[in-house]
């Protein structure tokens, strides 16, 4: 079992797409030596670890390096690797493991690349990598993303590089000059670059500039309101159709030029302006838009395209602003820019406002205070009664880093101070008090006095008319007392069988009972007195 023949050693393995290379160093002094691999498959495929099988392309070779390619066919499994070097019938010992999982060292190859030099400029379109691979590393081509490289050829040129799309236009290049360039695919989710694209060299033609193509395309936009404005340089008639592409169909491979769809209303336009908004049916996506002139002999120029992606294209316009005023408050309400319909500006730009207030006065070193909100509602506290405060407000969005002017300035005065006014009401209750606590007892006091000065000489209790004068003496005052007193002979009118006297009888008896309790003088004679002055009233 013993051998003199030497390991292989440093085993690497290349993986450049679905092309799989390996290499070692071999440090033997032997001649006509062989080498010969051996491979494992140890991952989730597997199951479980696999017995040693020979690795296709790399049994018997004499170099250092084999292609390995047609052997691996899972790409996101592990792999372990192996070597021996061979003489004959004499063996080396095998070399260290070499393990491996292809997808995670593998390079993103060069892409494809067609050149063409139209009007000044150059029109490239570029192939993914693995193009036209049965086998696959990168499934999604979608996914890529370019960078193109490009100089004049020519001693101290400066290179320039820029992300580009499978089918792109370079403008902005000098006429009837030699550029070169370069392509690079990227995996930017997955923080892989790849192998540039071999060298390709292609000289511009001069630019034919038509004076009726639009010129100094740009767009306004303003609160997802969006306007296209451009140049004309033309004198004679000429018209302007209005085209947009949805911006995804860029990133594919496939040429798009029928892809492009007019813009609703600005179709065979004479005005240089025109208003898109009604094609940005998603904010999430982006579009490109252009302008096609047609002159008098119906020939159309096209202008370059202008990328629209929505919330970066469009502005910020100022919110609007109510204030109310309670007491102790300042009560600041404020209205969304675009109005409050406008839900993109609410939704998607997270809008945060800063608010500025301060008291409009003659001294112009009064303080400007500022205060950040996110609701569309704001107080300010620590008013001054009596005072005239302004405020205006702007709207701003961190995750865009945009924002908005301030809006209109709008100024309130808060009430005056009410402790005046309760001093005085305060005061006038205290009086009131007051003046009730003392009147009071007089009104009683006089009431009083009237009660008895009424009851004497104004009484309401009337003798009758049957006895007033009787003994020519004066009732209308009886507690007045008279020169002499007399004194009243009292009487008890027996009955009389005459109903008709009876009657009036008795009446006047209770008025001579009633007279006599009233002065006090009731008497009362025998029985024979009294019968005596009865038969006298009686006749």
């Amino acid at each position: 079992g013993q051998t003199h023949l030497k390991s292989p050693e440093d085993l690497q393995v290349y993986v450049v797409n679905t092309n799989f290379t390996l290499r070692w160093n071999y440090t033997g002094s032997d001649t006509n030596v062989t080498f010969s691999a051996q491979y494992r498959l140890f991952g989730d495929s597997a199951r479980s670890r696999t017995e040693w099988k020979e690795l296709t392309g790399c049994q018997n070779v004499t170099r250092t390096e084999c292609d390995f390619s047609s052997a691996i066919t899972e790409y996101y499994d592990s792999h372990h690797v192996r070597i021996r070097a061979e003489k004959g019938e004499e063996v080396s010992p095998w070399s260290s493991v070499f393990e491996m999982t292809p997808y995670f060292i593998a390079q993103i190859g060069p892409p494809g690349i067609e050149l063409q030099s139209i009007n000044g400029a150059i029109k490239i379109k570029v192939s993914p990598p693995e193009a036209n691979q049965i086998r696959r590393m990168w499934i999604a081509h979608l996914r890529f993303k370019y960078n193109l490289v490009i100089w004049e050829n020519s001693s101290n040129a400066e290179i320039r590089s820029r992300n580009i799309f499978p089918v792109d236009t370079i403008d902005d290049l000098a006429p009837e000059t030699t550029y070169c360039l370069k392509v690079q695919a990227t995996l930017p989710l997955d923080f892989l670059e790849g192998l540039f694209s071999r060298i390709h060299c292609v000289k511009t033609t001069r630019k034919v500039n038509d004076l009726f193509c639009a010129t100094n395309v740009h767009v306004l936009a303003l609160n997802m309101d969006f306007h296209l404005h451009w140049n004309n340089q033309y004198k004679q008639h000429v018209s302007y159709n209005v085209q947009y592409l949805i911006g995804y169909l860029k990133k594919l491979h496939n040429d798009y030029s029928s892809e492009w769809e007019s813009v609703p209303g600005c179709e065979n336009i004479t005005d240089t302006q025109c208003n898109f908004s009604s094609i940005i049916s998603s904010v999430s996506g982006f579009y490109y838009i252009r302008v096609e002139a047609v002159n008098e002999n119906n020939k159309s120029c096209f202008s370059n395209d202008v990328k629209i992606d929505p919330l970066i294209t469009n502005e910020i316009g100022p919110p609007g602003v109510k204030l109310d005023v309670s007491d102790v408050l300042l009560h600041i309400q404020i209205i969304s820019p675009g109005g409050s319909e406008s839900e993109v500006m609410r939704d998607h730009y997270g809008l945060s406002y800063r608010v500025m207030y301060w008291k409009n006065s003659s001294n112009n070193e009064e303080e400007v205070k500022m205060k950040e909100i996110k609701q569309t509602i704001g107080t300010v506290s620590d008013l001054t009664a009596s005072t005239l405060y302004c405020v205006k407000v702007q709207a701003f969005s961190d995750a865009y880093n945009k924002s908005s002017d301030f809006s209109k300035e709008e100024c309130i005065k808060t009430p005056g101070d009410k402790i005046l006014p309760l001093i005085i009401l305060a005061t006038f209750v205290t009086a009131l008090v007051a003046v009730l606590l003392v009147a009071m007892p007089l009104v009683f006091a006089l009431y009083q006095a009237y009660s008895k000065i009424k009851y004497v000489f104004f009484p309401s209790c009337q003798p009758p008319l049957n006895i007033e004068g009787f003994g020519e003496q004066h009732f209308s005052s009886p507690y007045v007392s008279a020169t002499e007193e007399l004194i009243e002979n009292c009487c008890i009118i027996e009955a009389i069988i005459i109903e008709e006297a009876n009657q009036i009888d008795f009446k006047d008896y209770k008025h001579c009972k009633q007279s006599s309790r009233d002065s006090g003088n009731y008497s009362n004679d025998d029985d024979t007195s009294g019968s005596k002055g009865s038969k006298e009233a009686v006749e």
